[in-house]
């Protein structure tokens, strides 16, 4: 059985959907008093186009490669050559926020357009949200 989703959810779920984890979201939304399960939440997020990953904002290079099923090589190629905005977290690790990621697949140089065009749109779905 589906209950419908109230105003009131979806203007928590919203506000959520940037700060927390789905599980995170669905504990505090059952402390307001609405039962939703994880994958409901998680469903509902992509429908509404944000990110439903299990873990928020920050990526490195193998995380990305992992998910989008390239060589890590790769993805730190498209660091170095300044592709993709990273901060640095130690040493010469970097972290890429999901903000940058998406910037870079939405609008990527021309000589790689047809390589992200390639990508399964559920994978990058599962980074960063829809891309518009």
């Amino acid at each position: 059985m589906h209950t419908k989703w109230t105003d009131e959810e979806l203007a928590i779920i919203e506000e959520m959907a940037c700060l927390y984890t789905v599980k995170q979201i669905a504990y505090r939304l059952k402390k307001r008093g609405y039962a939703r399960s994880t994958s409901a939440i998680q469903n509902k997020l992509r429908f509404l186009g944000y990110s439903a990953r299990p873990i928020l904002d920050n990526y490195n290079c193998c995380e990305i490669a992992r998910v989008l099923q390239l060589n890590s090589a790769t993805v730190w190629s498209w660091v170095k050559k300044g592709w993709i905005r990273t901060t640095r977290r130690s040493g010469r690790y970097h972290q890429i926020k999901s903000k940058d990621l998406k910037r870079f697949l939405q609008n990527p140089p021309q000589r790689i357009k047809n390589r992200i065009a390639a990508i399964d749109k559920e994978k990058i779905e599962y980074l960063v949200g829809k891309l518009a």
